[in-house]
């Protein structure tokens, strides 16, 4: 893979910080649905699983679609032409 000319021996390279703060916002969002349950009681059921529900799949679908590559595979096939 090339970058400004120079040749990166992969695709993570430099990127430490911001991955490392991506990785503690996700799995505090992972944390955060897992003490949502603690909530759960017999009358009040509906609010903790809906938050659970969705900050679990937050912190799946974030990372997975938001954070992934930034470019698709047909983009780094037109530019190895």
């Amino acid at each position: 893979m090339y970058s400004n000319g120079k040749n990166k021996a992969y695709s993570g390279q430099g990127n430490f910080v911001g991955n490392f703060i991506a990785f503690l916002v996700m799995f505090a969002l992972l944390v955060g649905s897992f003490f949502v349950l603690s909530l759960w009681t017999l009358e009040n059921a509906w609010v903790p699983g809906l938050l659970c529900l969705l900050m679990a799949g937050l912190a799946f679908a974030i990372p997975q679609h938001v954070l992934g590559r930034s470019r698709s595979t047909k983009e780094l096939m037109e530019d190895q032409k």
